[in-house]
């Protein structure tokens, strides 16, 4: 499963500039769906058919986005340094001596002025060396690039730029290759747009009318020193959302996760998150309302080019999820 996470973290795909990653991913399941399509917004959605009685399946749509965060270029100026605005939610701390790679495969380095305070937002005072005059600098107003991270394997732990979210899109393509006859209809939807406002999650949601739905991210750990944001740790299992910033995972859809995990013995946490939100968010939403619930998993270091995973999280994240989809659903 490493070489899958590598795969998919190490390519390029800003929110909008998805298309690579989205190709990536039906060449990976080849074989394993019954059908899949890509929607006018850009959202993959992989079907597998239920074995159930026609007018007993449920639709269930399970959410993993495969954009991540990076920057777009607003100006060039006369010596060739590019100024750019974010795509997502970046923190400038992060920001210094980063690596960018644009979709032309030119990479820069992110500089910023003297005196530059990193606590401020604003992105006023960073730009992209590429090191190229303005006159040999191909890159043009509306560029989009993203950031640059090595795979990095430590063992049980793994470190990347873009775990947020593909170390879930690998999640639900592992959980989509052990799902055998599942008795309802499932619907993966890998999502476009949701570091620019969960956009991809509420059309697919909005097509697919699903009877319920779970969304598969990252969440923020409290267990690095002086760290008590959340109570999430590293190698204590998949959490289980019960709230966030933005949405409160339907009670019963909760339930339903916690027994699956006790009776398959699963190690898992409860997530109460205080800032951000998920594809679940936009999904609850959509229409006159969907059941939905997200599964999280434990990353430290999130939205920079070094975020850490746990892989026991994340094989018992592949093992909840087919758990609680393979058998009859009673939510």
């Amino acid at each position: 499963m490493k070489a899958l996470i590598k795969r998919l973290t190490e390519a390029c795909g800003p929110s909008g500039f998805e298309n690579g990653l989205r190709q990536m991913i039906i060449n990976e399941l080849d074989g394993y769906y019954s059908g899949y399509k890509v929607d006018p917004l850009g959202n993959l959605v992989v079907m597998i058919q239920g074995s159930l009685d026609l007018k007993e399946r449920k639709k269930v749509m399970v959410a993993a986005h495969m954009d991540e965060i990076g920057i777009m270029v607003t100006h060039v100026d006369e010596k060739g340094f590019i100024r750019f605005t974010q795509v997502g939610v970046l923190y400038p701390a992060y920001l210094p001596m980063a690596r960018v790679r644009f979709s032309n495969g030119l990479i820069g380095v992110v500089g910023m002025e003297p005196g530059t305070k990193l606590d401020q937002p604003g992105f006023d005072k960073f730009f992209i060396d590429v090191g190229l005059s303005k006159e040999e600098n191909p890159i043009k107003i509306g560029d989009a690039g993203c950031f640059i991270g090595d795979f990095v394997d430590m063992g049980k732990r793994v470190v990347a730029k873009s775990m947020d979210d593909r170390i879930s899109v690998a999640i639900a393509i592992e959980a989509i290759k052990k799902l055998r006859q599942p008795k309802n209809d499932l619907y993966f939807v890998f999502t476009c747009q949701e570091e620019v406002g969960t956009r991809g999650a509420g059309t697919a949601a909005f097509g697919i009318e699903p009877d319920l739905a779970f969304a598969i991210d990252v969440t923020m750990t409290g267990d690095t020193p002086n760290n008590k944001i959340i109570d999430v740790h590293l190698g204590k299992g998949p959490a289980i959302k019960i709230k966030d910033f933005w949405m409160t995972a339907d009670q019963k859809i909760v339930k339903w996760m916690e027994s699956c995990a006790i009776q398959d013995k699963i190690p898992y946490q409860r997530e109460v998150l205080i800032a951000g939100s998920t594809d679940a968010r936009a999904i609850q939403i959509t229409r006159s309302g969907v059941s939905s619930g997200c599964i999280s998993i434990p990353c430290r270091y999130v939205h920079s080019t070094v975020e850490m995973v746990d892989m026991s999280d994340v094989e018992d994240a592949v093992k909840l999820i087919v758990g609680l989809l393979k058998d009859e659903i009673k939510v």
